[in-house]
């Protein structure tokens, strides 16, 4: 067992907190649903990029390369300034969604490089231009190109052509659970000597201006033997820290509190606040911060000169207490550093495989440290953000009947996996499902832990809803949990070598109540044709299927019924295991399993399946009662594919009622088993099968998806077929034209904030779940199932070879090619740099979603979430 699976023991059993501390603060608390107290919702104006650094965050707090305690009592980050900057840099900088030609885009460029699953290793690289940071040049000329041109990145700029940036290395390494070191390493890239003051900070969050009766917590400068060196907090709940600090730094302080001089034109409650570096550092203001170096936040300023190509670390240590024979950052510094970046090797030895390639090493281990990295403490009362605070002027009325206000039960105070510490951060129900799957090869207990609190009475509605985002919370997700906790379960059993059926019952319970909400709520006509709306796939219809449609009537989706589906047999597969230890589950078992069979024929009976295309479609049932299938070759026909699960006969075995009422079913209800795939037949190795999908479908479905004029891309499946590039889907109705065509790259149009598109790239969680369906059809069908890979080729395959073709054309996105260059990275001159600096070669960034046509990344940059798939790619692959 290697040191780090000796701390993740130690944490799991509550012996030693190794995770107290970690990367849980944000990227970005401004433009928030949670900080926004608005009337009309308007959260990226209510509380926009130029307010963040004067304004008191009343939820979370951000900061640059930035670490937390996992309550957020206590933060610490980085601060730069580049002498020639309008504003000190404490926090990443990117676009609100109505100044992003697509939406919302951070404009920085940073890189999670690697972190240990306690985080007792974490190293990020900040890139920080040495010339003025273009802040308004990125706001117009994204302005100017509008929806039609492409996003205009920070590197179009210019700033960092002949290498004038700074590399900014930032490193933690824990000797204790409260023991932190930070290593800072600054390196000037540039052909010129240039200066840059760097302010590692430490700050509490605003807990006192609330309610009125939090206590005030401080920072004070340390008396001697260590004074200069190094601050002392004290907080009436956590207690007194010291951060050590080396040399000689200029210490400032101010407090946490708002500039209401600055953001309204009142008067300040305090001299001293939240501002007060970016006054004293880049406008000189002496009176900004106090003289009596106290306060609830505080820096220590290092002012570098480096020489061109020259490079200084900085070290500072925040611990409980230093010892009376030891420096302020310790004698054991560099010890600890060398110590924890070995032991991070050893425990990824144990889970990279040593037969990949060093690239695809390389690549998986900064895709597990991104999901790591995007780690946050996410503070949300609902109540009290509805009601506003007693000490705070009350929120417009309106709020109590707008965004969220039947979700006043909503209580969130836990870390969480995020898509995006930028772009998204904030949970999304579906997104995190898809996280847990990679964070399981790494940490299965905190997988477990995400799982569990979506489903705690303090996130799920009363009514069994299970919360989408912040953004709406009673939106609908498709309900991929009840599959995310039986693949994190059988993970984890594969790993350990036994399951945690602790975990797996408490789970299931909680479905139980989100399933029943599915089917009372989304069953428009008790028909077991499912509704939903959006479902996640944003805009992939002709409609914007979250509102009420421009026709009337309501969508019959065969992504929403397909998702039931598939949750019925998650739930089966569920239950089935929990019965070998406890028979009472195998009743419950048959109840999934003829919820299923239902589904699975108005799957295949209702008008949804096309006979003449091979493929499912939505169909709108208009008021008049009149059925249109609406035939958009989209991901929507092929999800379908993800209701299929085996079945070995060993377990079945075990449970003679349950074969017993499935053989009766089959045999007396031909009427329910009608176009749906045979559950009697016999597989490899006597396998039975479930699956809405028969074979005959299944070849016909292929042929269109494996066809590189259709789906079938160089990097995976698209999300809308090709062929509508030139043959856009159009329908029309009451006299308006309708339409969808093939968008590989950006969305041409604002549905959903315009940053998000469906109708083309290639998009990691559906094509996991598109790899795992085939590898599962194979595990019955065998290799005497062949189809032609591609489509029109004449080469057959195997549904095994073409799952592992997908998967290798999946994490090609991520490897150099032939000549050099990672396809992720686009195609044009920024292409270049990824390929030929070598300051640059071994970045890797994980988008959230891919161009259809060339693989380049596009959308948020860091959504290492759900993108993080791919590191289960290649450790299946490796395997």
């Amino acid at each position: 067992m290697t040191k780090e699976e000796q701390r993740l023991d130690e944490s799991r059993e509550r012996k030693v907190h190794w995770k107290r501390w970690g990367p849980y603060l944000s990227e970005r608390a401004w433009g928030t649903v949670r900080e926004d107290y608005s009337e009309g919702g308007t959260a990226w104006e209510y509380l926009p990029h130029d307010h963040a650094r004067s304004r008191a965050y009343r939820w979370n707090e951000d900061g640059l390369a930035g670490i937390s305690d996992r309550r957020q009592l206590l933060c610490f980050s980085v601060a730069l300034w580049n002498h020639r900057d309008p504003i000190l840099k404490e926090r990443l900088f990117g676009l609100t969604g109505s100044e992003g030609n697509h939406g919302e885009d951070v404009k920085e460029l940073y890189y999670y490089l690697d972190s240990t699953p306690t985080h007792s290793y974490m190293r990020l690289l900040y890139k920080y231009p040495q010339a003025e940071f273009p802040y308004q040049q990125l706001v117009d000329e994204n302005r100017r190109r509008g929806r039609a041109g492409r996003e205009y990145e920070i590197v179009d700029t210019g700033v960092f052509d002949d290498g004038r940036y700074f590399d900014l290395f930032v490193e933690y390494a824990k000797a204790g659970p409260e023991d932190v070191l930070v290593r800072i390493e600054v390196a000037n890239r540039g052909p010129e000597r240039a200066a840059l003051d760097v302010l590692p900070t430490l700050w509490f969050r605003n807990t006192w201006s609330w309610n009125g009766a939090r206590a005030r917590p401080s920072i004070r400068a340390a008396p001697p033997p260590l004074e200069g060196m190094a601050v002392v907090t004290q907080h009436p709940e956590q207690g007194s820290l010291i951060l050590g600090c080396e040399g000689s730094p200029e210490l400032l302080f101010t407090e946490n509190d708002s500039n209401l001089s600055r953001i309204h034109g009142v008067a300040n409650g305090s001299h001293f606040v939240k501002d007060a570096f970016h006054e004293y550092v880049v406008n000189g203001k002496a009176s900004a911060v106090n003289p009596d170096r106290v306060g609830t936040k505080c820096a220590a300023r290092y002012r570098l000169v480096l020489a061109p190509g020259g490079s200084q670390v900085l070290r500072l240590r925040l611990r409980r207490a230093i010892p009376e024979a030891d420096t302020a950052t310790g004698r054991d510094f560099d010890a600890v550093f060398t110590s924890r970046k070995v032991e991070a090797d050893a425990f990824y030895d144990t889970v990279i495989p040593a037969r990949l390639p060093a690239d695809a090493k390389r690549v998986m281990r900064q895709a597990l440290a991104g999901m790591l990295w995007s780690k946050q403490f996410y503070h949300y009362v609902v109540r009290d953000w509805l009601e506003g605070d007693p000490a705070q002027p009350s929120p417009p009325p309106a709020r109590r009947h707008g965004r969220n206000a039947d979700w006043g039960h909503v209580y969130n105070a836990d870390v969480l996996s995020m898509p995006d510490k930028w772009e998204y951060p904030w949970y999304a129900a579906w997104d995190l499902a898809f996280h847990c799957i990679p964070l399981a090869l790494v940490d299965c207990e905190f997988a477990k832990e995400q799982l569990l609190l979506l489903l705690r009475e303090w996130y799920m509605h009363p009514n069994g809803q299970v919360p989408a985002y912040e953004w709406a919370l009673g939106d609908v997700n498709p309900p991929v949990l009840a599959w995310a906790a039986w693949r994190v379960y059988k993970i984890e059993k594969k790993r350990r070598g036994a399951g945690d059926r602790l975990f797996l019952k408490r789970v299931f319970h909680k479905l139980l109540l989100n399933f029943t909400w599915w089917v009372n709520r989304k069953d428009a006509e008790g028909r077991n044709v499912f509704q939903g709306g959006f479902l996640g796939l944003d805009n992939i219809g002709i409609f914007d299927r979250s509102a009420p449609l421009p026709t009337g009537g309501h969508i019959e989706q065969s992504d929403g019924t397909s998702w039931m589906a598939m949750y019925c047999l998650n739930l089966l597969s569920i239950a089935l295991e929990l019965a070998c230890g406890a028979p009472e589950y195998e009743d419950v078992a048959s109840k999934f399993w003829e919820h299923f069979v239902h589904i699975a024929r108005a799957m295949n009976t209702m008008g949804l399946w096309s006979e003449e295309d091979g493929l499912f479609y939505d169909v709108l049932h208009l008021p008049s009662g009149e059925r249109v299938p609406m035939k958009v070759r989209s991901l929507v026909g092929l999800i379908p594919l993800f209701a299929a699960e085996s079945f070995e006969p060993e377990l079945l075995a075990r449970f003679p009622a349950f074969v017993k009422r499935l053989e009766w079913f089959i045999d007396n209800r031909p009427d329910l088993t009608e176009g749906v795939a045979c559950m009697r037949t016999p597989g490899v190795a006597g396998r039975r099968f479930f699956s809405v999908v028969d074979p005959g479908k299944l070849r016909r479905i292929l042929r269109v998806m494996l066809d590189e004029e259709e789906f079938l891309s160089p990097y995976g499946i698209r999300g809308v077929s090709r062929v509508h590039r030139e043959r856009p889907f159009s329908l029309r109705l009451n006299g308006s034209e309708h339409s969808v065509s093939y968008e590989p790259a950006e969305s041409s149009t604002g549905l959903f904030g315009g940053n998000s598109n469906w109708r083309g790239p290639i998009w990691f969680p559906i094509n996991y779940l598109i790899v795992e369906s085939l590898q599962k059809f194979h595990h019955y069908l065998g290799d005497d199932f062949r189809v032609e890979l591609p489509t029109g080729s004449g080469r057959m395959a195997t549904l095994a070879e073409v799952a592992a073709e997908l998967s290798r054309r999946l994490t090609r996105l991520f490897l150099r090619d032939r000549d050099g260059r990672r396809p992720c990275h686009g195609t044009g001159p920024e292409a270049l740099r990824y390929r030929d600096d070598p300051y640059f070669r071994e970045l890797v960034l994980f988008h959230e979603y891919f161009n259809g046509d060339d693989g380049s990344g596009v959308g948020a940059s860091h959504q290492t979430g759900w993108t993080g798939l791919v590191a289960k790619l290649m450790q299946q692959s490796g395997e």
